[in-house]
C-alpha cells in the first residue's frame, strides 16, 4: 500500500532505524524503526518520514491527517492568489470597415482593461494573400490607437492565410484614463 502522493508514514517506512524528532520538535535520537513506531503509537500519532534521503532517514511523530489538512490548506491558499492572465482572442478582415473596426477595438480595449492579453488575427481569403500589407496596416493601425493602454508583446506575424499580432495591458493605463479609449473624437478616428 504505497502512496505516490506524499511522505512515507507508519509501516509504509522500510528503514531499519531513523532518527526521531518528537512532537515539540526536539531531536529524540536514534531508534530503531519498531521502537520509533512505539513511541508513536504510545502519543496516538503517527511516524512520519520527513527526510527519506538522509542517513539515517529523518522521522517526525506527528497527526498526519492535521499535516495533510494544513499542506492542502496552504496549497489552495497559494492557488487563490495565483495571478491567472487569459489569452482573449480578437479576429479582423484586411478591408475592415471603419464602424467595424472601432467596435473591435472597443472590444479589445474592454479585454485589455480586465487584465486580459489579446491575440489579434487578421483572416486573409482568396486573393486577398496578394496583399498581406493591407493587414499590416490594420494591424500597425491598431498597435497605433492601442499604444497608450498596451505594449505589443508579439510584432505581427504571417502564419499560413492569418496574420497575428500580440498585445498586453500596460499597468496602471486604466486608472488614469477612463478606459473605454479616450474621448469621442478618438473613438471615431
Amino acid at each position: 500500500m504505497a502512496k505516490n502522493d506524499g511522505p512515507r508514514v507508519n509501516r509504509e517506512i522500510t528503514a531499519r532505524t531513523c532518527r526521531l524528532i518528537g512532537v515539540d520538535g526536539s531531536q529524540l535520537g536514534l531508534f530503531g524503526l519498531s521502537d520509533a513506531l512505539r513511541v508513536a503509537m504510545d502519543q496516538h500519532m503517527d511516524l512520519v518520514e520527513i527526510a527519506p534521503n538522509a542517513e539515517p532517514p529523518v522521522c517526525k511523530v506527528m497527526d498526519y491527517r492535521k499535516f495533510k489538512y494544513e499542506q492542502d490548506r496552504k496549497a489552495k491558499a497559494a492557488r487563490k492568489k495565483q495571478v491567472r492572465v487569459e489569452v482573449k482572442e480578437m479576429k479582423f478582415r484586411p478591408k475592415i470597415d471603419v464602424g467595424d473596426y472601432i467596435t473591435k477595438k472597443n472590444h479589445v480595449m474592454r479585454f485589455l482593461k480586465k487584465g486580459a492579453r489579446v491575440k489579434i488575427t487578421i483572416m486573409f481569403r482568396g486573393r486577398e494573400m496578394a496583399h498581406p500589407e493591407q493587414g499590416r496596416m490594420v494591424l500597425d493601425r491598431l498597435a497605433e490607437d492601442l499604444a497608450p493602454f498596451a505594449t505589443v508583446d508579439q510584432q505581427p506575424k504571417m502564419e499560413g492565410r492569418n496574420m497575428h499580432m500580440l498585445v498586453a495591458p500596460i499597468k496602471g493605463a486604466f486608472d488614469e484614463k477612463d478606459g473605454e479609449g479616450g474621448t469621442e473624437s478618438q473613438k471615431e478616428n
